[in-house]
């Protein structure tokens, strides 16, 4: 069906009322989502259609997190909105040890489908305590599915994926791409979870990233096509399960790799995606050291200056392609 432009926000708002209008068992909780529309505006006019299956809930995240694992192990799909993804933190004991852990604890009898949809990342002006991007520490979690799109026409297939999924899925909508456009198809058509996404294709260097550092990397893959050099950008779109062979497969074919991603460096989603190369044949392919760019090992400041600077931005990430490329590896 024909492709309309859409916000990223139009787009997630979209996947949900397709969901509650095709099954009864879909609600929506999180906090201010009703007549307040959501912090990010997110649900906007929902209530309206949907009345008492749209929640708003205390201000408490381990209630309502709660609240929502027992819904789904009763045959519920609740999706539940956290305002800030730093606040996981406070429900943390329900997602790792509940949600994550029943399927398993009941022998495969028992199911949790709940999407857990939250605002990551920096960007906004937020702050330390609102600005995290915690997506390593959830995909430590067996159990647990995480998303990040980075497109609008993405965050609508990913998340109707996700509302079908029989497994708790932590989907990550980085909040300064909420107001971003793009085409958007119609219908429910959902895209699979686990794949992996060519965003631009190229033969020099393969550099792997998602969310919002996927436009970031777009930018800075234009920078080098302007010197002769074709980056490949490839968008994981679901960080756990992750697409391994997407990676070495661009790696077999460009002999470089770099990974960028807005969480802090150490510890962070960067050192799997290494791993899953160095740990393969595709190893042998490198003709240069594989390169990490991340933000900066502190705390998000809140002075938009200081917080820009800490950071990956479209120059440091072509500054990185060249450096690897100038960079050959020792035998």
């Amino acid at each position: 069906m024909a492709d309309r432009e859409m916000t990223y926000r139009e787009a997630v708002r979209e996947a949900m009322t397709l969901a509650l209008r095709a099954d009864p068992e879909v609600i929506v909780m999180g906090e201010d989502i009703g007549v307040y529309r959501g912090s990010f505006g997110v649900t906007g006019e929902m209530y309206r259609e949907f009345g008492d299956r749209i929640v708003d809930t205390p201000i408490s995240e381990t209630a309502f997190v709660g609240c929502a694992i027992g819904a789904a192990m009763e045959g519920m799909r609740p999706i539940v909105e956290i305002m800030f993804s730093d606040f996981m933190a406070v429900c943390w004991d329900m997602i790792v040890n509940q949600a994550a852990k029943m399927h398993y604890m009941f022998g495969g009898h028992l199911a949790v489908p709940m999407v857990l949809r939250t605002a990551s990342g920096s960007g906004t002006g937020a702050a330390a305590q609102h600005s995290q991007s915690l997506e390593a520490m959830l995909c430590h979690v067996p159990g647990l599915k995480v998303v990040a799109p980075s497109t609008p026409a993405d965050a609508k297939g990913l998340l109707l994926a996700a509302i079908a999924d029989d497994n708790p899925v932590i989907f990550l909508e980085q909040k300064k791409l909420y107001g971003v456009s793009g085409p958007v198809p119609e219908g429910m058509e959902p895209i699979p979870l686990g794949v992996a996404d060519i965003k631009r294709p190229g033969r020099d260097c393969t550099v792997v990233t998602y969310g919002r550092m996927v436009p970031v990397c777009l930018e800075a893959a234009e920078k080098l096509a302007e010197q002769g050099v074709q980056a490949e950008v490839i968008d994981l779109r679901t960080l756990l399960p992750m697409d391994k062979d997407a990676v070495r497969k661009s790696v077999a074919k460009t002999h470089h790799l770099v990974i960028v991603h807005e969480a802090v460096k150490t510890g962070g989603l960067g050192g799997e995606i290494a791993a899953c190369v160095t740990e393969s044949d595709v190893f042998y392919d490198l003709e240069a050291p594989i390169l990490r760019l991340a933000s900066e090992d502190v705390p998000v400041p809140f002075s938009p200056v200081l917080e820009q600077g800490v950071l990956p931005d479209p120059d440091k990430v072509a500054a990185g392609v060249l450096r690897t490329l100038a960079a050959p590896l020792r035998r």
